[in-house]
């Protein structure tokens, strides 16, 4: 499963996703950023730290081979990796 489309919404504040199966999904930056898989991220999450990303932003988006893309948020956030398969979990979490 791959996308056909990924657009960075004009306020940049969201993602909008068009898969190869025809379905369409949208996602929220703050949400990406939130489930980030980037190291210190996860450790964050397991000390039970909060974060609120609510003002973050896409800064970009980068194809990682065939598999995934990186996002840059606005708060500087340029490490995390997310494969389709992940991304595509993540927009079904949001319906």
């Amino acid at each position: 499963m791959k996308p056909l489309e990924i657009r960075i919404d004009a306020d940049r504040r969201s993602l909008a996703i068009t898969w190869d199966d025809g379905s369409r999904a949208g996602v929220q930056a703050s949400q990406l950023r939130k489930l980030s898989r980037a190291a210190h991220q996860i450790r964050s999450a397991l000390e039970g730290k909060e974060h609120s990303f609510d003002d973050v932003t896409i800064v970009s988006a980068e194809a990682i081979g065939s598999y995934a893309m990186r996002l840059v948020f606005s708060d500087g956030h340029d490490r995390g990796i997310y494969p389709w398969r992940y991304l595509r979990e993540i927009t079904h979490t949001q319906r």
